[in-house]
């Protein structure tokens, strides 16, 4: 199986420039615990999960006018469309990660994969 069968086509952005209270409103709106960070051209920068923002509002006591691109991590494991979807539960395994976002050859975001995607495709074909 392939990470592009499985792949959820809506996917949840935010900017580098965007403060970290915005984008934790994102993620509590949209249920999710991190988001790829893009530029103006979709181009994957980093990625940004709420502990980094609740790390950051222990420490400094404030989060509404730090932009992302401050906390976030900029060296993002990446998988690609073709990668097998065995390989992509392994590397998330490996690196302690609990997402991983999908590129293309140009590093365009195409979607996000999760521990969770995984487990829920592996119950579905148990059933």
């Amino acid at each position: 199986m392939l990470i592009k069968d499985i792949i959820s086509p809506n996917l949840v952005t935010v900017k580098p420039e965007d403060t970290l209270k915005k984008t934790l409103n994102i993620m509590n709106k949209e249920n999710i615990n991190g988001t790829p960070v893009v530029d103006d051209n979709e181009s994957l920068v980093g990625m940004i999960v709420k502990a980094d923002i609740y790390r950051f509002l222990m420490e400094e006591g404030h989060y509404d006018t730090c932009p992302v691109d401050w906390v976030m991590t900029k060296n993002v494991v990446t998988g690609k469309l073709e990668d097998d979807l065995l390989e992509v539960g392994r590397k998330l395994r490996e690196k302690d990660i609990i997402a991983m976002p999908i590129v293309d050859e140009e590093n365009i975001i195409k979607g996000i994969i999760t521990i969770e995607d995984i487990m829920d495709y592996f119950l579905k074909k148990e059933d």
